[in-house]
Order: structure tokens, then sequence, then C-alpha cells
């Protein structure tokens, strides 16, 4: 059997086809597509990139899914310069320090406190385990260089640390890459849900909200592979946030 030419369909376990469709986002954001309206063909693509064309195919196909482009027969690949140019989607996965960051402000936190406590009713049931069963709880407010803008709490089973020691780990850094590197866990999805909130008494004042400010809370299960839910996830984000949502109808 002849072996295949194409490069490894796997670089630093990220897929090829993602790394090109995150190269050509950013060709149409900033680089050398920003001003057109159509990508060029697969194969010129392909030549460009020196990939296959199975790749670009895959590449595209994941733009096109993101609703970043449209592929139509006899026109070509049409850029969404509406949807190109968004920088906050709640359909995609986001990292709020990256938000902050890409709204030009310094994202830090100024209250963190993790401890250890008893699963609540509400994160037992999201996460499968028995109400009571001990977790670690990571509460954060987090600032735009100095003003706070989200408040934030992030609870794992204390079983996903193994013999890790707490005291050890850095908890200021995203909760994703602790998962990843303490606990050996990576979440692929969440399903979260987006609620219209007041916010208790000490969120307000750690947030610095006026009387009449309004929080949008997002309660997320987040979800590692083979769907096992591995963290719950409860976040207050002040009107300092614009997020926008990409709806494909067909």
């Amino acid at each position: 059997m002849k072996k295949s030419t194409d490069p490894s369909p796997r670089l630093g376990g990220e897929l090829i086809s993602s790394q090109i469709a995150d190269r050509l986002l950013t060709e149409m954001r900033d680089g050398e597509y920003r001003d057109a309206e159509h990508l060029p063909p697969e194969v010129e693509l392909a030549d460009q990139l020196k990939v296959s064309r199975t790749v670009v195919r895959d590449a595209l196909s994941e733009l096109e899914r993101e609703g970043y482009i449209e592929r139509v027969r006899g026109i070509g690949t049409v850029i969404n310069r509406d949807v190109v140019t968004l920088r906050r989607r709640m359909d995609q996965k986001f990292e709020f320090n990256q938000m902050i960051r890409d709204a030009g402000y310094l994202p830090n936190s100024d209250d963190l406190k993790v401890t250890r406590a008893p699963l609540d009713a509400d994160a037992a049931g999201a996460l499968g385990l028995a109400e009571g069963a001990p977790a670690v709880y990571i509460c954060r407010r987090v600032l735009a260089d100095n003003r706070p803008v989200l408040f934030s709490t992030d609870i794992i089973p204390c079983s996903f640390f193994g013999a890790a020691h707490l005291e050890n780990i850095d908890f200021s850094r995203p909760v994703f890459d602790i998962l990843s590197e303490i606990c050996g866990t990576q979440v692929t999805s969440t399903v979260t849900h987006v609620h219209a909130a007041i916010g208790d008494p000490a969120v307000r004042r750690a947030l610095s909200l006026s009387r009449d400010q309004a929080l949008l809370e997002l309660t997320e299960t987040c979800y590692s592979r083979l769907c096992r839910p591995v963290m719950r996830c409860r976040t207050f984000y002040t009107d300092f946030f614009d997020f926008a949502l990409v709806r494909k109808l067909m």
C-alpha cells in the first residue's frame, strides 16, 4: 500500500485543519484577506499553505460551520465580514482573560478564594455525583485593569486532583489549564444556561455595582471526552462584556 505524503493529521495535539482554519481566520481579520470578499479556490490555498486539498477542505468546512464563510457553487467561498469581525462569541469556546486582553485591558484577579466544601445540590446534580461529595470551590473577582468586570465560581470534584496538594497549585491561572495540566482532564464541550440576574449582595459589592446595573449569569457544565461532566461554573458578567451569538438557520 502506498503511504500518504500528506503531513501528519495532527501537529502538537491539534488537528492541522484546525490550525489552518485559525490561520485563515487571522488572514481574513488582519492579514492578506482582510479586504477580500472571497477566499481563493481550494487548490490555490493548498499551494499557498503547503498542505493537501483535503486539509484545506476540512478547514473551510470548520470555518463554514462557525459562520465565517459560505461556499456557493459557481461563486466560490464568500467571506461573511460581519461574523469575521466578531471577537466575543457566546456560541464558541471563550476564556474571559483573553476577552479582556482583546478589549485592550490587562486581566487580573485580586480576590481569589479556594476552599474545600461539600457539593451543593445544583453542582451535584450537574456533575452526576452525590450531594455533599467533597469538591474544590474556586471563587475569584476578575478586573480589567482596575475595573471589576466579573465574579466566577468554578466547582471541581476533589477526586480529580488525585494526590496533588491544593496549596501548591496556582489557582490564579485559567481553570481550563488547571484541569488539563493538574487533573489530566481536557474540557471538550460545555452546556451553558444564560440568565438575567441580580446577584446576591456580596457579589454586587465585589463588583462595585450601582443600584440599577444589570448582571448576566452564565451557568455552565463542562464535559470531557465521552460526555463526562467534570466541572460546574457560575459566572456573573457585568456590562463590560458584549457577547455575540451566531445562529445558522440553514
